[in-house]
């Protein structure tokens, strides 16, 4: 008997370029998905990011000021019971004039106003609003009687929108 050699001839495959690239790019794509789908869960939970911050607004007042007065004041204290800052942007109401943020300072018995662009409430902390330090400045209200409740609403960065009625008070008389 005569003895063959037996060699293998490789086959051709069908696999294309395309194929290929299909294998090479599978593994990365399908732990994007998993991990996609396990940030999708964690999310979801709630258990993500900073816990949002819990606005409330309490004492909300403003200075009663007879009609074509140029000017009054609005104060408020706002508690943050979050475990995150918010910032107070601005505030507003429909039945009043155009509404600023504004911090007074007191300086050699002068007093100075200066507009704010924002005012920062830290978490588990309070802001109290009043003469001497941070106010909504109101221009050009109109007649404001003591006892009358206005709506007001206070835009804050993380919380949104916070809507609050604000009471009418008699102006504290002067020391």
């Amino acid at each position: 008997m005569e003895q063959r050699s037996v060699t293998r001839v490789p086959r051709r495959t069908r696999n294309t370029r395309f194929a290929d690239a299909l294998w090479a790019v599978a593994p990365p794509l399908g732990a994007a998905a998993g991990a996609l789908v396990l940030l999708a869960g964690y999310t979801a939970t709630g258990a993500a990011g900073e816990p949002p911050p819990g606005i409330e607004v309490v004492d909300a007042r403003i200075v009663a000021v007879p009609a074509g007065s140029g000017a009054t004041r609005a104060y408020f204290e706002i508690r943050n019971t979050g475990q995150s800052k918010d910032t107070l942007l601005y505030a507003d109401s429909p039945d009043l004039g155009v509404s600023i943020l504004r911090r007074t300072v007191i300086r050699a018995g002068a007093e100075r106003t200066y507009s704010v662009r924002s005012v920062e409430v830290p978490a588990g902390g309070t802001v109290r609003m009043a003469p001497g330090g941070v106010v909504v400045g109101i221009l050009d209200p109109p007649a404001l009687k003591a006892g009358r409740r206005v709506p007001y609403v206070l835009w804050f960065e993380q919380s949104g929108k916070v809507a609050v009625r604000a009471t009418v008070v008699e102006a504290a008389p002067l020391r």
